[in-house]
């Protein structure tokens, strides 16, 4: 079996079931300090391909590129089902980025060009209001294009532990896939 292939028809269930979650992961890397940090973000799909888009400015750009695996972690309540998995990234190719960014929404898009003009991800501001008139204030037309720092990374998972706690036995179903020479192996795993 191909646990990408399932975490997508997964995904399909968990939206039609209309879950908060669907289109969520979480990413955990290691930052300058060696510190574990986790962080929740949209998990996107491009073609069959599972990718993150993300602005160059936030802390988390240089985490995953200093990196060589990430986990991503989708968890689907409504399908009870957690996956885990180990990726590498590439680059999502910029055009595809730059076509991506013009379906966001209006503040979305006006935060990275806030991010890439004024000042970057994860800085201290004075305080929340002033935030939110300096970004809301955004309204130049060049932003109707993506700023250079909008940035996409394909995952490649090679390694993918999947729990679906719904089993009516009450053991949970473990499976556990490793990619070898191209073809996903399979094993059983004790939840």
């Amino acid at each position: 079996m191909n646990p990408i292939e399932q975490l997508l028809k997964d995904r399909e269930q968990a939206r039609a079931n209309e879950d908060p979650c669907a289109n969520l992961c979480t990413v955990a890397s290691v930052d300058a300090h060696n510190l574990p940090q986790a962080r929740t973000l949209v998990l996107r799909e491009v073609g069959s391909r599972l990718a993150l888009f993300l602005n160059q400015t936030s802390p988390k750009w240089q985490q995953i590129t200093s990196t060589p695996v990430i986990c991503v972690v989708v968890w689907l309540p409504s399908v009870n089902v957690q996956y885990r998995l180990q990726c590498r990234v590439e680059p999502v190719e910029k055009r595809l980025v730059d076509e991506s960014w013009l379906l966001r929404p209006r503040i979305p898009k006006q935060l990275d060009w806030f991010y890439t003009t004024r000042q970057a991800q994860s800085t201290s501001v004075a305080d929340r209001q002033s935030l939110v008139e300096a970004v809301t204030g955004l309204n130049d037309p060049e932003h109707e294009f993506a700023p250079r720092t909008a940035r996409g990374w394909y995952l490649k998972p090679f390694h993918v532990d999947r729990l679906d706690l719904a089993n009516p036995s009450g053991v949970h179903d473990r499976h556990g896939y490793a990619l070898v020479a191209g073809v996903w192996q399979e094993a059983v795993l004790v939840p």
